[in-house]
């Protein structure tokens, strides 16, 4: 017999050997329907698999991540076998569960479009309904090759190569399909039962732009054709506020093919709001002790040598020479530290100087791969609001404490705090060639943190291989509107680079010490920002961002002077504030204004004129009514000043 723990902590006694399946029978019939995977001991298994030791089991429905991944894996070996039937000479490359559904990449012989995905939907139906079983099984790594290269499965005989030769491969049959896969699966294909294939999009082989170009095809999975419906419909909403759509069409930003991939062009609009941004976190910052500096877009290799950069970064650096030809080889700077360390190195610096904090609005210059670039949210140039922290370690809490404080504060303000997560990033030991410094180095400084984390009681989950290649960090993550999630503001500690720079200070026992460094974002990088708050508000910014608050609409041309009048008394109170004095009606005037999401619309007639006052109307509430100038001015400011959303 052996033990099973459950997550509820009941202890139950079973036979070896008695599959997951069946121990969920044992327990409730309900929960048997439902459950899609088990996790014994912390890792994931299919339901047929049988425990043969004690251990603590935890049932997974759709309810859990890992319950759906399984389920959404499972769907994308049905689409992948749906394929091999229609069209039987498309090579298999790899096919995941993601966020919210799954993907197959296929190397299709002759290319299908979006207009070709219902005939595989209507087949991955056909699949489902034949319920057929899904088995694993194993072989070594010869006779997977084997395998592989009879069915001409160049790509999976690829990743086959790529393992240990004393590997043992496992496989998933269904029906007359078999695909290379670690699992784990579903018990059968009839366990599937709303399914949608959304899109298809272009995909290189391993992520690498010099391999061959393949066709991902995107899905999505549900156990219930409502819930499916209720994502679809959320998609459509997410669609419209997509800010690659929604920036272009309110004319915030735009691209050019000239100029190239991930370099947008910031419209007036646009540059309005980032200015606005910029001001905002920079007196900020000012105001809790932060000095700025100026410093170079570039520098030569040397000093990217020092940091590390040349060595484990210098394939996401944009470099302009030849070390082999020329005698001086720049690059543009990917980051700012190495360059403010050098305002620290500018002279000795003591104890009593500690904390020292440098910040910079930097425009930064990284190498995306081309796959990568989005709108204002990948880019290969950006700004962001740069800073660096030197102290002593007994301050070394505090500080972090304050950054991420402000950090808290910027996103508070930007109506943007409620949809973070928080991500302790740390490196991967099984990789250490992607980083610098010993072990002990690395324990020392994510033991550190973590103190500093739990202190804080912050919660956040673990992010193995995330951190930089010089320390640990902590990613403030956030979700666009269709749920891909990226890092926004960072937070790092870092123990090293003091070291290779030579930087010191005199303690207060005349020895000479190295401070730690704090590398921080305090808003990240302002295009993707941008992006988000376009996606957030959908364009309808709050009255303390919109790049024109106000717009005037004279009724016709016989009060112009009165809407002159009233536009220059705005202006001196420092309100951003257009006139439309075109001879349209005013209908088609305000209609317009609200497409343009203005906050505020003035109208000036005859009636306002005579009265000395005007006519107000918000995008939010309707028609305000009449008020006096000074009155309207005292509404927006208090607004404005509030920096309400």
């Amino acid at each position: 017999m052996i033990n099973v723990t459950l997550k509820s902590g009941d202890a139950k006694s079973f036979e070896k050997g008695t599959s997951l399946i069946e121990m969920a029978k044992a327990i409730s019939e309900g929960l048997a329907r439902v459950i899609l995977a088990g996790e014994v001991d912390g890792v994931v298994y299919g339901l047929d698999y049988a425990p043969e030791t004690d251990c603590t089991v935890n049932f997974l429905t759709f309810d859990d991540e890992e319950g759906k991944k399984v389920y959404r894996h499972t769907t994308s070996h049905i689409l992948a076998q749906a394929v091999k039937r229609l069209y039987p000479e498309t090579k298999l490359a790899i096919g995941p569960a993601i966020d919210d559904g799954f993907y197959y990449d296929f190397d299709f012989e002759t290319p299908i479009t979006n207009a070709d995905l219902e005939k595989l939907e209507a087949e991955m139906k056909k699949i489902i309904k034949e319920d057929l079983k899904l088995e694993r099984f194993e072989l070594p790594r010869t006779d997977a090759l084997k395998l592989m290269e009879e069915k001409d499965e160049t790509y999976k005989v690829e990743l086959i190569n790529d393992l240990p030769e004393d590997a043992i491969i496992s496989f998933y049959k269904q029906g007359d399909f078999v695909d290379l896969c670690a699992g784990p699966h579903l018990l059968s294909t009839g366990k599937i039962k709303a399914i949608k294939l959304q899109y298809t999009a272009g995909a290189y082989w391993r992520g690498n732009e010099n391999n061959k170009m393949l066709t991902r095809i995107y899905g999505t999975a549900f156990p219930k054709k409502a819930e499916l419906d209720e994502y679809l419909e959320r998609l459509e909403e997410a669609k419209k506020r997509d800010h690659n759509k929604l920036g272009r069409e309110l004319e915030i930003f735009t691209t050019v093919d000239s100029i190239g991939q991930g370099l947008p062009i910031l419209l007036p609009k646009g540059a309005k709001i980032i200015q606005i941004l910029q001001r905002f976190v920079e007196d900020h910052e000012d105001k809790n002790g932060w000095v700025r500096t100026k410093t170079p877009y570039m520098a030569k290799s040397d000093l990217y040598k020092i940091s590390g950069h040349w060595d484990h970064y210098q394939d996401g650096m944009f470099v302009m020479g030849d070390e082999e030809k020329d005698k001086e080889v720049f690059a543009l700077r990917p980051m700012t530290c190495p360059f403010q360390y050098q305002a620290y190195l500018n002279r000795m610096r003591s104890y009593r100087d500690l904390p020292l904090r440098y910040g910079e609005t930097s425009t930064l210059f990284r190498n995306e791969a081309s796959g990568e670039m989005h709108g204002l949210i990948r880019v290969r140039q950006f700004t962001i609001s740069e800073g660096h922290l030197m102290c002593r370690p007994d301050q070394l809490e505090d500080e972090f404490k304050k950054c991420l404080e402000m950090a808290i504060y910027m996103l508070k303000t930007l109506g943007l705090y409620e949809d973070v997560s928080y991500r302790f990033s740390q490196w991967d030991p099984e990789d250490k060639e992607k980083y610098i410094g010993t072990e002990e180095q690395w324990n020392e400084a994510q033991d550190t943190m973590k103190k500093i984390l739990d202190h804080l009681e912050l919660p956040y989950k673990i992010g193995i291989g995330e951190a930089a290649f010089y320390g640990p960090k902590l990613d403030i993550q956030i979700k666009n509107v269709f749920g891909k999630e990226d890092t926004l503001i960072t937070i790092q500690i870092d123990q090293m680079l003091a070291e290779k720079f030579g930087m010191e200070y005199i303690d207060k026992d005349g020895s000479k010490k190295n401070p730690y460094i704090i590398h921080r974002t305090s808003i990240g990088c302002y295009e993707r920002t941008l992006a988000l708050l376009i996606e957030k508000y959908a364009g309808a910014f709050p009255a303390w961002l919109a790049p024109t608050q106000v717009k005037i609409l004279s009724i016709s041309d016989n009060y112009l002077d009165y809407a002159d009048g009233v536009f220059a008394k705005l202006k001196d109170a420092g309100f951003r504030v257009e006139m439309d004095d075109r001879s349209e009606k005013i209908g088609y005037k305000i209609r317009e204004a609200q497409l343009e999401k203005i906050p505020y619309m003035i109208i000036a007639g005859e009636k306002e004129m005579n009265e000395g006052t005007v006519s107000v109307r918000s995008r939010k509430q309707g028609n305000l009514g009449a008020m006096s100038v000074e009155d309207f001015i005292k509404l927006l400011s208090e607004e404005v000043e509030n920096k309400v959303i």
